[in-house]
């Protein structure tokens, strides 16, 4: 029966609602009266309940900041009684034993690839010649690890041919080999320790807002221009005897003079048979393409969101080498050419392990400490975190971007996080 509700009045009686119904019309002249019988009802009332946030450093909070930053893996906080000895003790003796076979293998694999680089650009179209650079430059960013094995005294058991090729390797790089190896020394002694670092490092608070020209200069040089910033490193650490001991100024000379001779005589002859454009051709844009590998590999070994700067008395060798470095894999071709460099994490626990045993030794380290080990794949999103985000030192967050403290000077930041890819 269809009925018309005419009136309505709510009386609360112990938690239900009791309807009362009067009379109603109907539109046929018809008056009957409906009785609705309601059953007792509970109200329920919707509560919204906060979710509780994930723990610092549990896997599920690990694996999100691993998306966002484009790692494979992000690796617990190493326990702060694991010293680094412990962790050396369990690799095997045999990664640290120098194969001379493997080591002159090694040269012969960056001296042919360098060659066939110069052969590629002087035959190259015009349109090729990228192409052509990138390849040589990569192929000479492999005499840098040859002469990077040698300062650490993993090339060969006699010192003196390390001393000889670590010279040479970094001659065509005008790099002085014994500057490069005290300063590289102290950089694995004190890795990612806030001031005494030598390598990348937060900018301090203090010299961001030291003036406004320094201030834009680092914005770029961390932001847009970082690929190339091993440069400014370069020339910074490696040519004034007074940043070196009175001991290691002898050695310093040594290979200053050999730096300043091959310029002197390497660049007049590549410009009588080539000209201006041939040095620019031959040496200049594969010297560039090295600093890019220099410099990208540093900042990937080392640099990310999650992985803390400390000060002296907060710093933790085991952490710092084992969680504080980042082991990433690149195109094949690259590996092979810069001699597996990217396989970085055994190198900081010791540098004693030659480069072509590292992929064993991370091997080692994978299944005795896998769960601490920062790994990745070379992608846009992981360069797009380290040059977006990591800029200014904060003991509470590790980074804090230049456009979160000074947006109207951040453009080239800005600038990055539009046009750069986010593919990880």
């Amino acid at each position: 029966m269809a009925c018309r509700l005419a009136d309505s009045s709510f009386l609360f009686m112990t938690g239900s609602y009791l309807l009362k119904w009067e009379k109603i019309s109907q539109t046929r002249n018809k008056h009957q009266r409906c009785l609705v019988t309601l059953r007792k009802t509970n109200v329920t009332q919707a509560v919204a309940t906060p979710v509780a946030p994930l723990p610092v450093d549990s896997a599920e909070h690990r694996k999100q900041l691993s998306e966002k930053y484009g790692f494979r893996q992000i690796g617990e906080s190493l326990p702060d009684n694991v010293t680094l000895r412990n962790i050396v003790e369990t690799l095997p003796k045999k990664v640290f034993e120098i194969d001379d076979m493997q080591a002159w293998k090694s040269v012969i694999i960056s001296v042919t690839s360098y060659a066939l680089g110069l052969f590629m650009i002087s035959k190259a179209p015009w349109y090729l010649l990228p192409l052509a650079w990138a390849w040589t430059g990569t192929a000479v960013t492999g005499f840098f690890v040859i002469g990077h094995d040698c300062a650490h005294k993993s090339f060969s058991r006699n010192k003196l041919v390390e001393d000889i090729v670590g010279t040479l390797a970094f001659l065509p790089l005008i790099y002085p080999y014994e500057p490069w190896r005290f300063k590289h020394d102290w950089h694995h002694a004190k890795t990612n320790m806030l001031e005494e670092d030598t390598a990348w490092h937060p900018v301090k608070m203090e010299e961001f807002d030291s003036n406004p020209a320094f201030r834009k200069a680092i914005v770029y040089g961390y932001g847009p221009l970082r690929p190339l910033m091993s440069i400014s490193h370069w020339l910074i650490w490696h040519f004034g005897l007074k940043k070196f001991r009175p001991s290691e100024q002898k050695r310093v000379n040594i290979s200053l003079a050999c730096v300043f001779a091959f310029m002197g005589i390497g660049w007049p002859l590549i410009v009588y048979q080539t000209g201006i454009m041939g040095w620019i051709k031959f040496w200049l844009m594969p010297w560039l393409g090295y600093h890019f590998w220099m410099s990208t590999f540093t900042m990937v070994h080392h640099t990310a969101p999650h992985i803390p700067f400390k000060s002296s008395e907060n710093w933790n060798a085991a952490q710092a080498q084992l969680n504080g470095t980042v082991h990433c894999d690149y195109p094949r071709w690259i590996e092979i050419l810069c001699h597996d460099i990217n396989v970085h994490i055994p190198h900081h626990i010791s540098v004693r392990i030659p480069s072509y045993n590292l992929r064993a030794a991370h091997k080692s380290l994978q299944e005795n400490w896998g769960k601490y080990l920062n790994e990745a794949t070379w992608n846009w999103r992981l360069m797009k975190t380290i040059l977006t985000i990591c800029h200014v030192y904060s003991e509470e967050k590790n980074y804090v971007a230049f456009d979160e403290l000074a947006p109207e000077e951040s453009q080239p930041i800005t600038f990055l996080k539009r046009i750069m890819p986010d593919y990880a």
